[in-house]
């Protein structure tokens, strides 16, 4: 599937009946990359986007995971895609967590905090952009 035909299917705000297909989409992105395949350009975006935009703490993890397949993906994956509930929210959410992926989740995420990134964060402006961007305004 294409990021276009995505978008098209989904939407950018995807009703939670699309949200296994995107899970699953974004999971598969994340396995072609770190095999070294071709992935579908801006698709790993727009299924973060897409998570994000639906604010769902079980997102974060995955969203995170895909941050870290490579060092690509660690730019095209914000880290303000992690806090689509809200900063407060997913920082409390990842601290209950246990494992070791959730842990440098939070780490990296309150450095990120530390150094302005969130400084006058909102997530509904910061899913404006990516309106914009993915032609969904």
């Amino acid at each position: 599937m294409t990021a276009d035909e995505s978008i098209q299917r989904f939407g950018l705000v995807p009703i939670d009946a699309a949200l296994p297909e995107i899970r699953r989409l974004l999971a598969q992105e994340i396995e072609t990359e770190r095999s070294g395949g071709e992935r579908e350009e801006d698709l790993t975006l727009l299924c973060c986007v897409q998570l994000f935009s639906r604010g769902l703490l079980e997102d974060v993890l995955p969203i995170w995971e895909a941050k870290g397949a490579s060092m690509d993906l660690g730019g095209v994956v914000s880290v303000q895609f992690l806090c689509g509930a809200g900063l407060r929210t997913t920082k409390a959410f990842l601290a209950a967590q246990s494992g070791t992926a959730a842990a440098a989740a939070l780490r990296y995420l309150q450095g990120c905090e530390t150094a302005g990134d969130f400084k006058d964060f909102s997530s509904e402006e910061y899913l404006d952009g990516y309106r914009t961007y993915f032609g969904a305004v």
